[in-house]
């Protein structure tokens, strides 16, 4: 592989500190019950489903029709959304900002509901120090779908044995390596990403 001159960040995970559970937490008093509800009525394929496009209104009103007890969690999970932001994870967005002003090239692809991605963007200024960000709820496809990555360094004409890409999730990490050959890193923690990219020839402090 030629030196890598570029690097794709995944967000949630990576950058920002996303998890229902610090919403979800204020509004069960049992534990299992907030477990239940998050696997069995707002759980991960159906998150996934809003992360692909799926509207709000559609995702709510199928999660009513299957759970109608569960009426006002249901409806906090769009109207509360914004309390599942713990905040940025300040170790890796210290290296971000490392990297900007080394003028390395930074994007973002993020698996993120396009009607809730404007909160965050709102909420977090590092986010402008990326040339380009796809979001797969605007894009209608997710990671490791391939086809996002392939729409990705398309659209911002990347070299993808050039552009390392960061993610916390496995599958995604594989499917940039496998599919398109990137140098793929599995995001563990700042440190270790710190190291990972000075073995890739970047220096971000």
């Amino acid at each position: 592989m030629s030196r890598a001159d570029a690097v794709l960040f995944d967000l949630g995970g990576v950058l920002i500190d996303w998890n229902p559970r610090y919403l979800f937490r204020k509004l069960f008093a049992d534990e299992a019950a907030m477990e239940h509800f998050l696997a069995e009525v707002c759980g991960t394929i159906w998150n996934i489903e809003l992360d692909a496009g799926r509207s709000f209104d559609d995702g709510l009103a199928e999660a009513l029709a299957r759970a109608p007890e569960h009426a006002d969690m249901i409806h906090a999970y769009r109207d509360r959304w914004a309390e599942m932001l713990a905040g940025p994870i300040d170790g890796t967005v210290a290296i971000l900002e490392a990297l900007h002003a080394a003028g390395v090239p930074l994007y973002a692809l993020t698996n993120w509901s396009a009607e809730t991605f404007p909160i965050a963007l709102a909420k977090y200024p590092f986010l402008a120090l990326f040339r380009g960000i796809v979001v797969s709820g605007e894009e209608r496809l997710v990671k490791p779908d391939p086809r996002i990555f392939h729409r990705t360094v398309q659209r911002y004409r990347l070299d993808p044995r050039r552009t390392v890409f960061i993610d916390d999730s496995l599958p995604n990490v594989t499917a940039a390596a496998h599919y398109l050959g990137m140098p793929a890193l599995r995001f563990t923690g700042p440190d270790q990403l710190r190291a990972d990219l000075a073995a890739l020839g970047f220096a971000p402090g």
